[in-house]
């Protein structure tokens, strides 16, 4: 897990993390108060996602790039 994103892609792995966080959970919150589970199952895996958005960004490692595909950013 060597850095491998500047501090460009850094900061859109963060900002971008940081929405689909802010998604997942308005989608829990809307599963929780209509009792629909598939918004419940949506939003946990967009907080999941945000979350490893956020963890690329603080490392400074993206999955992707690690994978040997070029990403602009």
């Amino acid at each position: 897990m060597q850095c491998n994103i500047d501090q460009r892609g850094r900061k859109a792995r963060l900002v971008t993390g940081a929405v689909v966080d802010c998604c997942g959970t308005a989608l829990l919150v809307v599963g929780f108060l209509f009792h629909q589970s598939a918004a419940i199952v949506a939003g946990v895996v967009c907080c999941m996602a945000g979350v490893f958005m956020i963890f690329e960004g603080v490392k400074g490692w993206c999955v992707v790039r690690a994978m040997g595909f070029k990403t602009k950013l």
